[in-house]
Order: C-alpha cells, then sequence, then structure tokens
C-alpha cells in the first residue's frame, strides 16, 4: 500500500463475515493472526467500529487472505477530487512534470523499501519422498529457520486433492482435508523449528502421474511482511514404490535403512510404521499388492 493511506479505514463489516465463513476460518484463528481479542473480531463483524486504523486493517486482510479493497466501504466522495483535478489542470507545464518526477521517485522508493525490508525473517523447506503409491502413507518435513529473533511464524501448506493428513506435530492450527489445506500458527523464538506429518496418498491416483505441494511462509504480523514460498521438494512420483525406496528398484538396500532411520527419529513425534520397512529390510525385497493397497514384503 502507498505511504500516503489515510490514518484509518471504513470496514465493511458483512464482508468481514462472509469471506472469513467462506473460507471456514474461526474467529480464534483470525484474532490470533492479527493479533487482536475474539471479542474485537466479533465487533468488527457487527459494524460497532465502523472505522479502524489502516494497520489493523491491513492485518485483517492478511488473515483473511484477500486484498484490502475487499474488506472496505467502496463508496468513495468523488467530489473531493475534482477540486484536486481542476487545480492540477492550471498548474504550469514545469510544475506538473516535477510533480510527477516527485511521485515517480517516491513510489520506486517504497517498492525497493518493501522489497529489501519488509521481506519476511522466517524461511521455509519442505522435504518429500521420491514415490507414493495409491493409499500409501508418506511422511513430510518441513524445516523452519530464522535469521533475527522472531515472534513466531505462520505456515501455509497445499497439497493434491483427495490426500488426507492423518497426524501433524504440532497439530495444525486448520485442517481442511477436502481443499487440500493446512495451517501451522506458532509463537517460537527458535532459530529452527520442523514441523512433520503424515499424508496418505488419494487411493484413487492413477500410477505414472505426479502430486505436487506448495505452501508459504510469514513471519507473526507485528508489522506488515510478504509472504515467502516454501523451499524444496514439491513434486512426488505416482509409482508403486514404498517412501523409503530411494531408486524405486523393490528392495531396501543398507544405504536407504539408514536414511529412513533418520527420518524416523525426526518424525518421532507421529506415529510412522516402521515395522513394515523392518520387515521388508530383513526379506531384502518387497512388491505392491494392487488390491489391498499395502506392501509386502517378498524375499529373494
Amino acid at each position: 500500500m502507498p505511504e500516503n493511506n489515510p490514518p484509518t479505514v471504513c470496514l465493511n463489516s458483512k464482508a468481514v463475515r462472509r469471506i472469513r465463513e467462506d473460507k471456514k476460518l474461526t474467529q480464534l484463528y483470525v484474532a490470533k493472526v492479527v493479533g487482536v481479542t475474539t471479542d474485537t473480531i466479533s465487533r468488527w463483524e457487527n459494524n460497532r467500529y465502523p472505522s479502524m486504523k489502516t494497520a489493523n486493517a491491513l492485518r485483517l486482510a492478511e488473515a483473511l487472505e484477500v486484498p484490502l479493497e475487499e474488506i472496505l466501504q467502496s463508496d468513495e466522495d468523488d467530489s473531493q477530487n475534482k477540486p484536486k483535478s481542476w487545480f492540477l489542470l492550471r498548474l504550469p507545464k514545469l510544475l506538473i512534470l516535477f510533480f510527477l518526477f516527485l511521485i515517480v521517485i517516491v513510489v520506486s522508493a517504497f517498492f525497493y523499501h518493501r522489497q529489501v525490508v519488509l521481506q519476511t525473517s522466517v524461511f521455509a523447506t519442505r522435504f518429500l519422498p521420491g514415490y507414493a503409491a495409491p493409499g500409501a502413507v508418506i511422511p513430510v518435513r518441513i524445516q523452519l529457520r530464522t535469521e533475527e529473533e522472531n515472534n513466531g511464524f505462520i505456515l501455509r501448506e497445499s497439497f493434491p486433492l483427495g490426500w488426507k493428513i492423518i497426524e501433524s506435530y504440532p497439530p495444525p492450527s486448520s485442517l481442511d482435508n477436502e481443499k487440500g489445506v493446512v495451517r501451522w500458527i506458532a509463537k517460537r523464538g527458535d532459530q529452527m523449528f520442523l514441523i512433520t506429518y503424515l499424508i496418505k496418498a488419494d487411493s484413487l491416483v492413477k500410477l505414472e502421474g505426479e502430486a505436487y505441494f506448495r505452501g508459504s511462509v510469514i513471519a507473526a504480523p507485528d508489522r506488515r511482511m510478504s509472504p515467502k514460498p516454501v523451499e524444496g521438494d514439491r513434486v512426488v512420483k505416482i509409482q508403486p514404490f514404498l517412501w523409503a525406496d530411494l531408486n524405486g528398484d523393490n528392495q531396501i538396500d543398507d544405504k536407504e535403512m539408514l536414511e529412513a532411520s533418520k527420518v524416523a527419529e525426526e518424525m518421532k513425534n507421529v506415529h510412522l510404521d516402521w515395522s513394515v520397512l523392518q520387515s521388508i529390510w530383513d526379506a531384502g525385497s518387497y512388491s505392491y499388492e494392487v488390491e489391498s493397497q499395502t506392501f509386502v514384503p517378498a524375499p529373494k
């Protein structure tokens, strides 16, 4: 937003309530993101505060994931602009050019400052296995790090439609398995933070395809920040291979078992099925049963 915003704006309370309910967001979730109480959110939605500070409106728009204009009253007083236009038309040409040049300088400085200073200080990297079979459960890890002390973060993750998150640590602040969206809110000052979850692939997904993950992270909104995309792995191949089978040869060798044990250690707060992996490692190889959508040991 430009720097010459008015200190207060007129809120469209009906739009706020409608957008929040359409997105299935609770007043508690919105209050946490904005940094206010649920009573304040209720007053905003009931038009008890028809005007509000612009800073609060920006944070509210961020929480609802919509542009600021969608939650503001749309009627404007055009009469205020007419005298300005009448006056500007009669300014000397050189003065008009000077003002245009000044506007360009101010706008350029604003966007440069926004890009350099207001980038979020939290960075996220996703780690996915290479393969997932229809109906199989795979582990997902998201490593977060910060370069400076912060008040926490908000992580939004989008996963393939038809897939379902069955367990997560920490538990999500908001989860919609139907739309494939999950959010975590954390108020921590740690420089390193790990989110882990188990997700079950759609049982109807076709082999030889691909599944895509995407997400974004933003620092706690004690000031205006722009979100950063989650980096790292984004694609899982749909193949009849176990998640720990790194090269897709229907075997779990010692090196792959060692890598799987590192993943299992990081996933210790969720119930990753280690017994199946252990039995397949002992057997030497495995196969994928299409009917039951399970992996079974297959001795060499």
